[in-house]
């Protein structure tokens, strides 16, 4: 009831946003503002609305495609919520070169999932010249970037939760700070493709009301498949069929929850028993010691968490030293697998 009310209150700045943001896009498409242009091809990952809606497992399956076929990639973030400023060399992708709490959760765990050359910059344009300069990369994936448009990019890849596009709060289809919408959903004309991830859900058709909106566009499908589970600890992984039935206690410091919920009851894992933190969750003594309390109050066979989380966690591995603490593996899957990397290759191979 409280945060219904606080939009209503908001819904007055609403038009405010709308207007700095149609004034800020318009000096872009009009060639005002100046965008810089790299001697590497630029591949952004962004969404348009606020939360969860997959950017970093699209990050690693982008990053990790590309390598694979032998492309020097490397990955460049602002480093959302952590304790430093400008540019940070992450990994020289060949290890880890800066603690998570200087990088960003995400961004730690891209690099420590695909192995490449990884930063964090507020200045894109700035953080990409310093990365080339430094590791050589022939392409770079923005993380989080589509409203980042200072910088030139080869390729505008804007992903969606699907459950977002079928969210019955209308309110939730507003603009900001009333609604969940850095920009309206007409800002998708700038987008060169666009993926739908049901995550752990069925796969359902784009609502009518919004369809105008995806019309013409190339339009992707994807989904989570859940590989195993990892100790945090030791890094070993153990299959799912191990964890069926089990009682656990789930943690989760990430935004919508509620999918990492869904997973594990598919997976039959007892979910009767969590601590649900808000978004990048910076974990402190207390918050360890409310696990610590609430994993043996409820008589909890382990801790189960994500593996944003577990990057942040696995810091306190000698507090948690009596505790079995698991992170679940995900990996994004594209229902149009060979379509996609297909497209990716022209666009990144383009004269």
């Amino acid at each position: 009831m409280f945060i219904k009310l606080l939009k209503i209150i908001l819904v007055p700045c609403v038009p405010i946003y709308a207007f700095v943001l149609y004034l800020r896009n318009l000096l872009f498409d009009k060639k005002i503002f100046h965008i810089c242009k790299m001697e590497a091809a630029i591949i952004s990952a962004g969404n348009i609305s606020v939360g969860g809606s997959g950017k970093t497992p699209l990050v690693i399956y982008l990053t990790c495609m590309l390598r694979d076929k032998g492309i020097k990639v490397g990955v460049l973030s602002r480093g959302y919520k952590r304790k430093s400023r400008g540019y940070v060399l992450v990994s020289n992708g060949k290890e880890i070169v800066s603690p998570v709490e200087k990088c960003g959760d995400e961004i730690y765990h891209t690099a420590l999932e695909c192995k490449v050359p990884a930063a964090v910059s507020e200045n894109r344009c700035k953080g990409a010249q310093k990365l080339i300069q430094q590791t050589g990369v022939d392409v770079i994936v923005l993380d989080d970037a589509f409203q980042h448009r200072w910088i030139a990019r080869d390729l505008d890849i804007v992903i969606f939760e699907q459950q977002f596009l079928f969210d019955k709060q209308d309110f939730n289809h507003w603009l900001l700070p009333a609604g969940f919408l850095r920009e309206p959903f007409s800002a998708l004309k700038r987008a060169d493709a666009i993926i739908i991830n049901r995550k752990f859900s069925d796969k359902k058709e784009i609502p009518s009301k919004l369809s105008k909106y995806f019309s013409g566009k190339l339009i992707f499908n994807s989904s989570y498949n859940a590989l195993d589970f990892v100790d945090v600890r030791t890094n070993i992984h153990y299959n799912i069929d191990e964890f069926k039935g089990q009682k656990s206690l789930v943690v989760s410091g990430i935004a919508n929850p509620e999918s990492f919920i869904t997973a594990l009851e598919k997976l039959e894992i007892n979910t009767d028993n969590k601590i649900i933190f808000g978004d990048h969750r910076d974990y402190s003594d207390e918050d360890i010691q409310k696990i610590r309390k609430m994993f043996y109050s409820t008589n909890s066979y382990s801790v189960i968490t994500t593996e944003k989380d577990a990057v942040k966690l696995a810091k306190y591995s000698k507090e948690l030293d009596d505790i079995d603490i698991y992170f679940l593996r995900i990996q994004l899957h594209i229902d149009e697998e060979n379509v996609f990397n297909s497209f990716l290759e022209q666009k990144i191979n383009k004269p």
